[in-house]
């Protein structure tokens, strides 16, 4: 395992030709948004959270890292926290990152392809932990807009009054998915992060009667690719059809604004991929997750 040390300049280093880590600022950010800019298909949710909130931002829940050569070019970046994501040219870029990620003790979950994540766990100390594998999650993407044979009324972004309905569904998706209630855990912060993608228009749903039919939520809105979370349907529109008209209409809708539309599916959630399959998204690859504390 590489050895990090911090000298003076404010960066870390290990021995000989190892990688310099420091963490990124703002005054870092096109040369990061360049970076992953190479490979948009596969670094959109770092690439977006920069977008959104810039390097240095609590609502990263994280601290994004550069690795640097001897030249001083980036040979790799990564947000460690929460969420752990990474984009490397160089193992020794891997290695120090597994480093970073096994000593932060707000780490929580991994996510990335299946051959990232192999290689990462090689960097990581099994004395000191093993990470668990959550599971394995299909990316389904749609590029082309769609002929709507049948449209659905009301599909609009939430507004600032429907906090509380995107609240309450959205904290019991949270549970069902992995077994806690993030208004128990951080209910200040999470209702933060609600309010704020309604703030933005992120937030995409149908009411009645004060009832939240439908809700989908943008987590990364790029010129290259959009990214959706929290896809909800209300129990009595299940089976029918709903859901998919939903998503049709929807990425129609986003479409005008970004290359391509793709969400992240349980391996096992049969009926989710059904739904968008309906809706027009084909399979394009597998990420793997890991839970990392």
């Amino acid at each position: 395992m590489l050895q990090l040390i911090e000298h003076e300049s404010g960066y870390l280093a290990g021995a000989a030709a190892a990688p310099m880590i420091r963490p990124l600022t703002n005054a870092d950010k096109a040369e990061a948004v360049y970076f992953l800019s190479r490979r948009p298909q596969q670094t959109f949710l770092m690439s977006g959270w920069i977008n959104d909130n810039g390097i240095e931002n609590s609502l990263n829940r994280g601290t994004f890292y550069g690795s640097r050569n001897v030249r001083g070019q980036l040979e790799g970046v990564a947000l460690i926290g929460h969420v752990t994501l990474f984009e490397t040219r160089a193992d020794s870029a891997l290695a120090a990152f597994a480093g970073l990620a096994q000593s932060c003790s707000t780490s929580h979950t991994l996510v990335g392809e299946p051959d990232q994540i192999r290689q990462f766990l090689q960097y990581y100390d099994s004395e000191r932990s093993t990470p668990r594998m959550l599971g394995r999650q299909l990316m389904f993407e749609r590029k082309s807009k769609q002929h709507l044979e049948e449209t659905v009324s009301g599909l609009r972004p939430a507004t600032p009054s429907e906090l509380e309905l995107v609240v309450q569904v959205h904290a019991k998706m949270a549970l069902q998915e992995n077994g806690k209630n993030p208004l128990e855990a951080d209910p200040n912060g999470f209702r933060l992060r609600c309010a704020r993608r309604i703030h933005q228009d992120r937030v995409w749903a149908i009411v009645e009667d004060n009832q939240l039919m439908f809700k989908a939520d943008v987590i990364s809105d790029l010129p290259e690719i959009t990214y959706l979370e929290g896809m909800y349907i209300s129990p009595e529109k299940r089976g029918k059809g709903f859901g998919a008209r939903c998503m049709r209409q929807l990425t129609n809708i986003l479409l005008y604004r970004s290359k391509s539309v793709c969400v992240l599916i349980k391996e096992q959630n049969y009926a989710a991929q059904g739904c968008y399959k309906k809706a027009g998204y084909t399979m394009r690859e597998y990420y793997n997750t890991l839970f990392l504390q």
